[in-house]
């Protein structure tokens, strides 16, 4: 099976491409995978909660769907097993709207005779990702400090953050009741 290209096949300032309707004829784009994203909410949402630590994007950015489950995953099983469900509020602020599309190339023998080049060249969906602005929020954990709990939410999600392009930073503040 074919790798993922890399992220600079995927330029910023390609016009978002996000039209998907629940009634197919009237979405503009057809065959989009779904997203991998299962659950935005995880630990406790009704807990209060005084602090709350970010990984905040510095710059403009796409992160693709599959980097974001990745992520998700490896946040939510370290804070399951070392704060306590009952113990945080984790948050995935972001959507992935933007539908990432592909000018599907043909190679090998004869190639030359089949393939049209650049020629029609819309290309097809392949994937999405959520598009991040510069201060946005992409994971939020809330919590009740403690030095062992800022410690290991701080450690989870700088872990995490090797698992996402751009560049970024885990920010701790506290919050108002």
């Amino acid at each position: 099976m074919a790798s993922l290209r890399p992220a600079k096949c995927y330029r910023w300032d390609s016009p978002a491409y996000t039209r998907v309707s629940n009634n197919p004829s009237d979405s503009y784009i057809t065959g989009i995978p779904g997203s991998k994203i299962i659950h935005y909410d995880m630990g406790n949402p009704t807990g209060d909660f005084n602090t709350k630590v970010e990984i905040v994007y510095n710059d403009k950015c796409q992160v693709r769907h599959n980097a974001l489950e990745a992520t998700r995953i490896l946040v939510q099983k370290r804070l399951e097993k070392l704060v306590g469900v009952t113990n945080y509020h984790f948050k995935v602020n972001v959507f992935p709207h933007h539908v990432m599309r592909e000018n599907v190339q043909a190679s090998g023998a004869g190639a030359d005779r089949v393939s049209e080049g650049m020629r029609r060249s819309y290309g097809k969906p392949i994937g999405r990702a959520a598009r991040l602005k510069p201060g946005q929020a992409l994971f939020t954990v809330r919590f009740n400090k403690t030095d062992t709990r800022l410690k290991t939410i701080k450690k989870a999600l700088r872990l995490a953050s090797n698992k996402l392009p751009g560049d970024k930073s885990v920010i701790v503040s506290e919050l108002k009741k």
